[in-house]
């Protein structure tokens, strides 16, 4: 047999042979599915696919969308014209570039956090980055690297994992940037920021947050998108973002899959 046909029939054999392998896949899969039919992630309603959520909770998500103030993300009740930022914009400049997020902290975004952040439910690190990856699309333009928020090794003890690592991880593979979990560091333990005001949530953050040399060695001019769950007053995301040197700041942009939004401006 000449060499053209010997190689005619190994490229035919590793064809079948992943033909195959795709097929056990899916009859692996076809098996699972009738042993452990999916379910929705916020009620357990049975669903077509897994990973997802059934029609009505799905219609409950509020999702985030244009138009919203350009630097913040925070959703407009109408179209005010390119440029018009809002009006915390306005009053207190971030010290980052942008944030955008996926959908409105409300009930049902409240109760997916908890789920993940607080119950193991690790497969939803997937859908929430799924989304992320839709609100993130301006970023998407420009080469990113991936900033999880850290967690202080005694809270990474008790809970075992750090919801914004798997954020990252999953927004790595949809994206194909890279992940630097050890370019910020928390060098201070702090208290929950949940049931903290405003002004408390800040003074228990400043400076929580360090820029290890890991970053100063490494960098290479890409735009730095911290990863968080969710954003509530965004003192976190601040005091991260204040811990790069001014002239590193206009690269820093936030991604989260929920944010907090308050008064008449958010009333979409």
């Amino acid at each position: 047999m000449t060499t053209m046909g010997n190689n005619k029939w190994v490229a035919q054999a590793k064809s079948l042979k992943l033909s195959a392998q795709s097929g056990a896949i899916k009859w692996r899969d076809r098996a699972l599915d009738m042993l452990f039919p999916p379910c929705c992630l916020a009620c357990d309603a049975p669903i077509v696919a897994a990973d997802g959520l059934c029609a009505p909770c799905w219609g409950k998500l509020r999702f985030i969308s244009k138009p919203y103030c350009p630097v913040l993300g925070i959703p407009f009740a109408a179209d005010l014209g390119a440029g018009v930022l809002s009006a915390e914009a306005i009053a207190q400049p971030p010290t980052f570039a942008r944030a955008r997020a996926a959908v409105i902290y409300d009930d049902l975004a409240r109760q997916l956090v908890s789920q993940f952040k607080y119950g193991d439910r690790l497969e939803l690190a997937k859908f929430c980055a799924q989304l992320m990856y839709i609100a993130g699309e301006d970023f998407w333009a420009s080469s990113c690297v991936f900033v999880p928020v850290p967690l202080h090794w005694r809270r990474r003890l008790s809970r075992r994992y750090n919801q914004s690592q798997l954020l990252a991880d999953q927004l790595g593979q949809l994206t194909g940037f890279e992940v630097r979990s050890d370019w910020v560091e928390r060098k201070r333990f702090t208290r929950q920021q949940v049931g903290l005001s405003s002004k408390d949530r800040e003074q228990n953050v400043r400076g929580a947050f360090v820029v290890t040399d890991r970053f100063l060695e490494q960098y290479q001019g890409q735009h730095i998108v911290i990863v968080d769950d969710v954003v509530t007053t965004g003192a976190t995301v601040e005091a991260i973002a204040r811990s790069f040197k001014a002239k590193y700041r206009d690269k820093v942009n936030v991604l989260s899959f929920a944010r907090v939004v308050t008064g008449p401006i958010g009333a979409i």
